[in-house]
């Protein structure tokens, strides 16, 4: 099917081409690619050819071996059409026709689906801006012809690819593959992935999208391509304006941006914010060896434009220091004595070709990258400061990226920095933060193991996305039937302990008397809460009594709780001892739309919802992935012992994430659960307060009789942040 697509034999453009049409515009750009006429075909009901491409009535009667069809007849006659290639032999189609899901029109995009199923021809589209392969001259697109190149642009947006492809036309960007896949009616995002991670000439992947389908299926296909080269990501509605503008414009749900952020990054994709992001490290990616180390130093002929940079080069987490005084000396003996030696290193306006060449060649004998700055006035020549610049990067064989501006002045030495292999960015600015994102990804590339039948290349941290075999999920939880049949603490807590969850030690009890001897078990102090299924956030109703001392106090303290629950279906008090030294922490269960199960991390206790400090994986996860979700968050500096405080077990908190995030696999009753507040103990981890929600076809006892049960937090990092022992 990819030949057909990809390298087609030949090409047949089914519609109208009279000048003006959108298939008059398409066969313009295949010709004018470079797509020999011989091997085109224009098919319409009237026998119409243009453009020296003769016209035929039909796919059957042109004569060609016919691989690929383009389509842009009404959206009523594509599915007719697509029957009518498949008994030719056409075995692929990219359809430019719109009209169909993202106005409403499902049932004729259901149409399309039930050819493909029926038929064996593959669909691209509907409502796209078609498909590129430069190194095949076949240009079947709406959008811009770039010049050929090894990257390679998925867009569920054909305008937003068209930009990306103008920006390569201009800058010299090199594009291997161009695929707009529109609705994606039948190939979609995860089909191309599985085709460009095996595509010889595609070195780095770009893709935009707006939502996906199969969110699981979509990561592994991801992380399978990531392992080979790198990918940078798109993921647009992010805020609540960019997911109604989604919904309009594709009319299907994005799901929550923070769990596509999470996926994204367990499969080893690079998230950006923004296109000109993407094209700055597509750019770097192409043209920069390796970025191995954060060491960065700019060398400028204007001292306000390498302070920007500077402090951009800060802010991205790159190290700008100063020269050592051996390399001050150095640089010393040649330049002139007004030039600035800190670190941006202005050369000033007089800086020549040989200014340049020296400087970054000494400075790259001890800085890992350097960005070399022109802002040229228009009376100076800029090509010989860029022939300064490429002879001391292929000197050094270090990272060097430009940043020669503005346009015009310098346009005759970008067009030489690029004939070089130089990449040459907007600004300073833009430079360096693409360095910033290459040190990453090759500093986490290099951390990870080599990933089986990927030679040379590299997994990504990520686990399997499917669901776990019982078996599996059975060696990180242990499962103990169903859900329990209620939902209250003391039972939740009990089912956690079975499932190998460490809990405190706790008892019930229905009286005064029963609680002093559970109390007196326990061990002063203790904490005392009130167990109701209509009190649902204890703290709220004053349900949680903390640092009990005596049996006075437990009996005061249970008749508090009993007027407490008064009215409502009070089942007397749970009681746990009172945990101290702890740092509290939050572990969560929720299920996404498109990626279902997904753990989340953060602080806990009174700080949930305050700090917001919440770290996610689409669930499970490995203790190593546990590990990254622990780092990442505020909670870590605290955990770790910050300000004197002794650290907490991070390895049996990573456990405990871990084997929480197989729960859902074990019991898929589970919608939502929160631990809330986890105590991070010098020696262990212990859950202080559990609260459930059962997917909607799950009935429980105490639960579907609740009142509060529809005040329940939609998302983990909103529970009862105060029910704390």
């Amino acid at each position: 099917m990819w030949p057909a697509l990809f390298t087609p034999r030949a090409v047949a453009l089914i519609g109208s081409v009279g000048e003006g049409k959108l298939g008059y515009h398409l066969l313009r750009q295949m010709v004018d690619g470079g797509f020999p006429p011989a091997r085109l075909a224009v098919v319409n009901p009237k026998g119409q050819g243009a453009l020296g491409v003769a016209g035929y009535p039909s796919v059957a009667e042109t004569g060609l071996p016919v691989d690929l069809a383009v389509v842009v007849t009404p959206a009523g006659t594509v599915p007719a059409v697509l029957e009518e290639c498949a008994q030719a032999g056409v075995r692929a189609a990219v359809v430019i026709t719109a009209g169909f899901s993202e106005v409403g029109n499902v049932a004729g995009e259901e149409a399309i689906r039930e050819v493909v199923r029926r038929t064996g021809i593959r669909v691209v589209g509907p409502n796209c801006a078609g498909i590129v392969n430069t190194h095949h001259a076949l240009f079947p697109t709406l959008e811009t012809r770039p010049p050929a190149g090894s990257v390679s642009l998925m867009a569920q947006s054909g305008a937003v690819g068209g930009v990306f492809l103008a920006w390569a036309k201009e800058h010299g960007l090199g594009i291997a593959k161009f695929i707009s896949y529109g609705n994606g009616a039948d190939l979609n995002e995860r089909d191309f992935l599985e085709y460009l991670a095996e595509d010889p000439e595609t070195q780095v992947v770009a893709l935009y999208i707006e939502e996906v389908t199969e969110g699981r299926a979509f990561m592994r296909a991801l992380a399978a391509c990531a392992r080979r080269k790198p990918v940078v990501v798109i993921k647009a509605g992010r805020t609540e304006a960019g997911r109604r503008a989604t919904l309009s414009h594709t009319g299907s749900m994005a799901g929550a941006d923070a769990v596509y952020d999470a996926a994204l990054r367990q499969c080893g994709a690079l998230r950006v914010a923004s296109l000109e992001e993407m094209f700055d490290l597509c750019l770097g990616f192409t043209a920069l060896p390796p970025v191995r180390g954060r060491r960065v130093v700019i060398v400028t002929n204007s001292g306000g434009p390498g302070v920007l940079a500077a402090d951009r080069a800060e802010e991205v987490g790159l190290t700008v220091a100063e020269p050592s005084p051996a390399l001050r000396e150095r640089l010393s003996a040649f330049l002139p004595p007004y030039c600035g030696l800190s670190n941006p290193i202005d050369l000033t306006v007089e800086g020549t070709e040989e200014g340049y060449r020296r400087t970054l060649a000494a400075v790259l004998e001890e800085y890992d990258a350097a960005v070399a700055l022109n802002i040229a006035p228009a009376y100076l020549d800029s090509v010989p400061l860029a022939r300064g610049v490429v002879d001391a990067a292929r000197e050094s064989g270090k990272p060097v990226a430009a940043a020669f501006l503005p346009g015009p002045i310098v346009a005759e030495a970008v067009r030489y920095l690029r004939a070089q292999g130089i990449p040459n960015f907007a600004t300073g600015e833009r430079a360096v933060a693409a360095l910033a994102r290459l040190a990453d990804y090759y500093a986490q590339r290099d951390a990870r193991v080599i990933g089986p039948g990927a030679e040379g290349a590299v997994a990504p941290l990520v686990v399997s996305h499917e669901a776990p075999r019982a078996e599996d999920a059975r060696a990180e939880a242990k499962r103990s039937g169903s859900l329990p049949d209620s939902l209250l603490e003391p039972d939740l807590m009990a089912w956690l302990r079975e499932n190998g969850i460490p809990v405190p030690e706790f008892r019930t009890a229905r009286s005064a008397d029963e609680a002093v001897a559970a109390a007196r078990a326990i061990g002063y102090p203790v904490v005392m809460k009130v167990v109701s299924p209509q009190i649902l956030h204890k703290s709220e109703w004053g349900g949680v009594l903390l640092g009990i001392a005596d049996d006075g106090a437990v009996r005061a303290g249970f008749e508090r709780l009993a007027r407490v629950a008064a009215g409502v279906d009070f089942r007397g008090v749970v009681i746990y001892p009172l945990v101290q030294g702890a740092q509290e922490v939050l572990v969560g269960l929720f299920r996404d739309p498109q990626f279902g199960p997904v753990v989340a991390f953060g602080a806990g206790g009174i700080y949930t919802e305050l700090l917001r400090d919440v770290a996610l994986r689409v669930a499970p996860v490995d203790r190593a992935e546990a590990e990254g979700m622990v780092r990442e968050t505020r909670a870590y500096a605290l955990l770790a012992g910050a300000r004197g405080r002794p650290p907490g077990d991070l390895d049996a908190l990573a456990d405990l994430i871990a084997q929480v995030s197989y729960l859902p696999f074990l019991y898929p009753e589970i919608a939502e659960m929160d631990l809330n507040p986890v105590f991070v103990l010098p020696q262990g981890v212990l859950v202080g307060d559990v609260r459930l929600i059962p997917q909607k076809n799950h009935h429980t006892a105490d639960s579907s009789d609740s009142p509060d049960s529809s005040d329940s937090p939609d998302s983990p990092d909103s529970p009862d942040s105060s029910d704390s022992l």
